[in-house]
């Protein structure tokens, strides 16, 4: 293509929208409302998706985003102390795995959406 893109950013649903709201603005995202039923959360660099007043349960409880990391150990201990674990009961953040092409860290949303935070070594 002669074109260049400049960002790509996936629709996600959400089980209870308004608690999917406040997790993504605790999370450190900016939400901007485009309407009643969505909104676009955004990051530094283009970083950014935009989540829908819509839920279908295969199709939520089985979409995954990567997000890559400059430093993973600290973007991990500073979502550790935003409490998310403890003020939404489905939010789940795991340890850090070591793999091959580098390391990498799970977050469950409220909704079960699934995020892979990750550092890439190669």
């Amino acid at each position: 293509m002669k074109q260049q893109a400049k960002s790509i950013r996936p629709f996600i649903g959400a089980k209870d929208y308004e608690a999917s709201r406040s997790f993504y603005r605790a999370f450190g995202f900016q939400e901007i409302e485009l309407s009643h039923d969505m909104c676009v959360y955004k990051l530094k660099n283009n970083v950014a998706f935009y989540l829908q007043k819509y839920f279908v349960k295969d199709w939520v409880e089985n979409t995954m985003l990567f997000l890559e990391v400059d430093n993973i150990e600290a973007f991990r201990a500073e979502l550790l102390t935003l409490n998310l674990e403890h003020k939404y009961p489905t939010v789940r953040i795991s340890e850090i795995k070591n793999e091959a092409w580098g390391r990498e860290f799970f977050v469950h949303d409220p909704s079960t959406v699934l995020w892979h935070i990750g550092e890439f070594t190669q």
